[in-house]
């Protein structure tokens, strides 16, 4: 049986069919952690030991003696979505509710699902289309953005725009795996061998465990808003990555265009969000819904559109050559 080609026929399919398996186990048997217990019943109730070895094996990848040039790309993609998911986020706290809005076409939209879905790129996504057309810098420079994964930018802008209170430890709680990756990976390249190669594997874990917090009923009222969020995300942050790509990074533009999508570790950070400030609770589910659907739909978009940039860079002369 060929079940991993199948389900990676899919879209993200390695982060949304193991999410919609828990959704739909939790739907039919909501109970069914409490009764099976012991360390199945563990696993399906919460994430966070596997997302902290998600986070550590993600920083094992980043050699911090990379090429400045490579680095400098890395931290223009960074910082640009960083930034612009910041802005709308503050933005859109001054129009939607609390609590999110409760009802109609947008039901589930939250200042939390605009952050999480604008803020983090999915590299695994960048890297397969960039790797075959010998895009040498554009793909080595991921590690340096794969930061923007986590939770701890999103704490960032939500505690600055004054929507949440983040007790210090809670912000050094979501850097810790990560940066023990990067100085772990950095010193011994086997150990960066060893397991940097093991993020991959693990979002099958985590998207499950997530999935299972869900209810079928919940991911169908997020999916319209899901979306139009996919949808805005390829245009708008696509426009404003590309830019710095273009202005600041000094390139073509062609990584920003593939890195106009939403990554699948997105799909944690509500949760995680709301471990750290119970306000969000509110809103953590749906918002992880809707995270999980524009996954979907920028690994559609963000493909058709960063192919189309290539084949017009290539017909008018103006691709840039990477050598690393």
């Amino acid at each position: 049986m060929r079940i991993k080609k199948s389900i990676e026929k899919i879209p993200g399919g390695m982060m949304v069919v193991p999410l919609l398996i828990g959704a739909i186990i939790h739907t039919l048997f909501p109970n069914s952690a409490t009764s099976l217990g012991g360390m199945t019943g563990a696993y399906m109730g919460g994430t966070s030991v596997i997302l902290f070895i998600f986070f550590f094996a993600l920083g094992t990848g980043l050699d911090v003696r990379s090429t400045p040039r490579i680095a400098r790309k890395g931290v223009t993609i960074l910082l640009s979505k960083v930034i612009f998911a910041a802005i709308l986020g503050i933005i859109a706290s001054k129009f939607l509710p609390v609590n999110g809005v409760q009802s109609g076409l947008f039901k589930g939209l939250s200042v939390l699902a605009i952050i999480a879905a604008f803020n983090a790129t999915n590299g695994g996504l960048l890297v397969a289309l960039l790797e075959p057309l010998d895009r040498k810098i554009d793909v080595a420079s991921y590690p340096f953005f794969s930061i923007e994964s986590g939770p701890f930018f999103t704490m960032i802008t939500l505690g600055a725009a004054g929507l949440g209170s983040f007790p210090w430890q809670a912000l050094v709680s979501t850097l810790v795996p990560y940066v023990l990756g990067i100085l772990l990976g950095t010193l011994d390249a086997d150990i960066r061998k060893m397991f940097a190669p093991l993020a991959g594997p693990l979002v099958p874990f985590f998207a499950f465990t997530l999935g299972f917090s869900m209810n079928l009923g919940m991911i169908v009222e997020s999916g319209f808003t899901g979306i139009v969020m996919g949808i805005a995300v390829v245009i708008f942050s696509g426009l404003v990555v590309w830019l710095a790509d273009v202005y600041i990074g000094g390139s073509d533009g062609l990584a920003g265009l593939a890195a106009s999508s939403t990554a699948g570790a997105a799909v944690t950070v509500p949760a995680t969000i709301a471990l750290a400030d119970a306000t969000y609770q509110a809103t953590a589910t749906s918002a992880t819904a809707i995270v999980a659907t524009s996954v979907i739909v920028t690994a559609i978009l963000t493909p058709m559109i960063t192919m189309w940039y290539y084949k017009y860079l290539t017909r008018t002369n103006k691709l840039e050559v990477q050598v690393s």
